[in-house]
């Protein structure tokens, strides 16, 4: 091992709009990769018609890249600890540039899916390494706006993601939504080179674990399939579905037992040891989770019952990220200076509150009564994913933060999966339910109603199925709320803070 890079790092400390484009070419990373995840949601239908494919075909472009993103998440701290930090994110931010490019290029649904798949492995590692390397070039006492910029990445790309997607493919070719992704990894690349590289982290030889890593393959591939695709199937109804369960629940078992006496794990699973770790991590993921189900669901709700476009249901949503923004600098501040758990907590409370007003929503509700939580939801969210970042990475040692950061991302990832997957089954479940009951109180409309028995029967259902299309949205997000109040318990379990969170120390 040799501290040679990180002493030259420390006698080179950036300053002004050297750190700023330094920073901007690591959190711009962080939002093209996650950015690449909701994107082409919007453009499937584009995508099966332009490649002669059903939908349902065009979906695996979605779960390829998310299965494999997910499975070289946990793998970035072994890749940092054996390569360093700057190596792997540089060659993630390459590799990931050109199987963009292969993919726009793809004409066939088969080279689609292999492109996405190796633009998924390189996206991976980018995310945790990009929050290791924001750690590692901001002076101590600026890594909480540091981790406020990262943060913002995680909580606007998904957002805007299906808003590109919509414009770019009603307006050009699907083509395009991985074509957009060539500049903005230039800018990366070329600044990376520039500022970041001489914050390269020690490295260290170590045996690779082939065992733990092709377990983590297995179990984290079939349970990302359950959860993408099982919606699809019927889920435990098909027994594709129920053998990938059955398989990712050996596999996880398996992993575990290996990782936890292996000598050299692929994935340090001793960062779980820290209580305030751990108390962060279940936080952050249970209300990213409830976070994400109104993500999902909103936008659904909008296009299905409001007849709103995908394009302007974007629009809706977006305004979460601008007090967000607003906010980032105000909340990093605090961190430094108070009870980050308290922060925490008034973060995940206020989100709560924002998903309590929503249970409200009608069918009737104008463009301002949708976008105006939004836009109040982005005042809680940098005390949120902020405190929590900060926390967590803040309870491990620093030679543990780049796989602690790994972890952390996998775990939120998995989270939003999860989220993804029960809200909209969840969803559909409850408007049947409602339906049901609401068709049971409706009496046919009487003659002077002007309408034929058969017109009126459609006119009642029209109404009965968007009014129970409504009340399920609201359920969803009752149970929203619910993991928010959850969350906003589970960060006490955290030990009080000594002092700062001293994030610097991973300088």
């Amino acid at each position: 091992m040799s501290g040679a890079p990180a002493l030259a790092a420390k006698a080179q400390e950036l300053k002004g709009w050297q750190l700023l484009l330094a920073a901007l070419s690591l959190a711009v990373a962080n939002f093209v990769v996650v950015l690449d995840i909701t994107i082409a949601n919007v453009s499937v239908p584009h995508i099966a018609g332009s490649l002669a494919v059903s939908p349902s075909q065009g979906t695996w472009v979605i779960t390829s890249y998310s299965v494999a993103e997910a499975i070289c998440v946990p793998l970035s701290g072994w890749l940092a600890a054996r390569f360093g930090a700057v190596r792997v994110f540089l060659t993630a931010i390459i590799g990931f540039a050109l199987f963009s490019l292969l993919c726009g290029l793809s004409r066939s649904l088969e080279a689609l899916i292999v492109f996405r798949i190796l633009q998924g492995l390189s996206g991976g590692p980018i995310m945790p390494m990009s929050q290791t390397l924001m750690v590692r070039i901001f002076p101590p006492e600026k890594v909480g706006m540091a981790l406020g910029l990262w943060s913002m990445t995680v909580v606007v790309a998904p957002i805007l993601g299906p808003i590109f997607g919509g414009v770019i493919s009603d307006n050009w070719t699907w083509h395009w939504i991985f074509f957009l992704n060539l500049p903005v990894t230039a800018f990366c690349v070329i600044f990376a080179l520039r500022f970041v590289r001489r914050f390269e982290t020690p490295t260290m030889k170590r045996p690779i674990d082939y065992v733990g890593l092709i377990l983590l393959v297995i179990w984290v591939s079939a349970l990302q399939i359950v959860l993408d695709e099982g919606r699809n199937a019927d889920w435990f109804a098909s027994p594709f579905i129920c053998t990938l369960a059955v398989i990712a629940v050996i596999g996880f078992a398996a992993f575990l037992i290996w990782e936890l006496t292996e000598a050299n794990p692929v994935v340090d699973l001793s960062v779980f040891a820290s209580r305030g770790y751990c108390a962060a991590v279940a936080s952050q993921s249970i209300a990213f989770a409830g976070f994400f189900s109104a993500i999902v669901v909103i936008p659904l709700f909008l296009q299905t019952n409001l007849d709103y476009s995908a394009t302007y249901a974007g629009y809706a949503t977006a305004f979460v990220g601008v007090l967000a923004v607003i906010m980032s600098p105000v909340a990093a501040g605090m961190v430094a200076r108070f009870d980050v758990r308290g922060l925490v907590s008034f973060g995940i409370v206020w989100l709560g509150l924002m998903s309590l007003l929503r249970t409200g929503w009608v069918t009737q509700m104008d463009f301002f009564t949708i976008s105006l939580p939004q836009f109040l939801q982005g005042l809680g969210m940098p005390f949120f994913f902020i405190g929590t970042t900060s926390l967590a990475l803040g309870s491990v040692r620093p030679d543990q933060t780049a796989s602690a950061a790994g972890l952390q991302n996998f775990m939120r990832t998995l989270a939003g999966a999860f989220a993804t997957s029960l809200a909209t089954t969840l969803w559909e479940r409850e408007a049947k339910t409602a339906h049901a009951d609401l068709a049971s109180l409706v009496h046919p409309l009487p003659p002077s109603s002007g309408f034929t028995a058969e017109q009126g029967r459609l006119v009642l259902e029209r109404i009965v199925q968007t009014e129970s299309v409504t009340l399920a949205t609201n359920a969803i997000f009752w149970g929203c709320t619910g993991l928010f109040a959850v969350a906003a318990l589970l960060v006490w379990l955290a030990p009080r803070p000594r002092g700062d969170v001293d994030l610097g120390a991973a300088h």
